[in-house]
């Protein structure tokens, strides 16, 4: 591996493990169970895919170019990551009052949360286009290069993300106590708050 692949797989590592939506809704699938959490992680890769294959087709410049399309899209995942904290907040009081299911729940929910959350993040797009080109070798050919960037991307994600489901679930047994559990969905649904707030009010505050 070339200097500047190891020099962007560790800029990609960086990025990817720093918290944000999608590692808070990994955290609150996960302390849902084991399958749950990596069907999530699985979902936000799946999301990653989507942004990778943007930039390699040059999408991502467009949405640069149009500002208008930006905001859509920035309002669109603002309002689900919202939706999300404002469920996970009311999660232990609706837990109270309903019966525990009598099966295990489907993964399809928490990998379509971890797509959507992916996929409808604004800053993702801008991100690929803006760190892409800063990796790409003086007449090296743009598209293999560009796929094989987007690639390591992805493999990341696939380790990283599945592997913080793994950690949550092997300390389920202390973080699902209700009290623990309590405190755990008010900082994770506080936080899926916040960053919904943020992305809803962030063009408001740009104009």
């Amino acid at each position: 591996m070339d200097g500047q692949l190891l020099a962007f797989t560790g800029v990609a590592a960086g990025m990817i493990a720093m918290p944000g939506a999608d590692f808070t809704v990994v955290v609150r699938n996960a302390l849902v169970s084991r399958r749950a959490g990596v069907a999530c992680a699985l979902g936000i890769a799946g999301g990653l895919l989507v942004h990778t294959a943007l930039a390699v087709a040059g999408v991502a410049a467009v949405l640069a170019a149009v500002p208008a399309l930006l905001r859509a899209l920035q309002l669109l995942g603002g309002a689900y990551v919202l939706h999300l904290g404002l469920r996970t907040l009311w999660g232990p009081r609706r837990a109270r009052t309903e019966a525990p299911p009598a099966e295990a729940p489907s993964v399809a929910g928490p990998l379509r949360q971890g797509f959507v959350t992916n996929a409808l993040n604004p800053k993702a797009p801008i991100t690929f286009l803006s760190l892409l080109p800063q990796f790409m070798p003086a007449g090296a050919p743009v598209l293999p290069r560009t796929l094989l960037l987007a690639l390591i991307v992805v493999v990341l994600a696939l380790v990283w993300f599945p592997a913080v489901a793994l950690l949550v679930d092997r300390l389920g047994r202390w973080l699902r106590r209700p009290k623990t559990a309590r405190v755990v969905a008010a900082v994770t649904g506080g936080a899926l708050t916040v960053l919904g707030a943020v992305l809803l009010l962030e063009p408001v505050w740009a104009a």
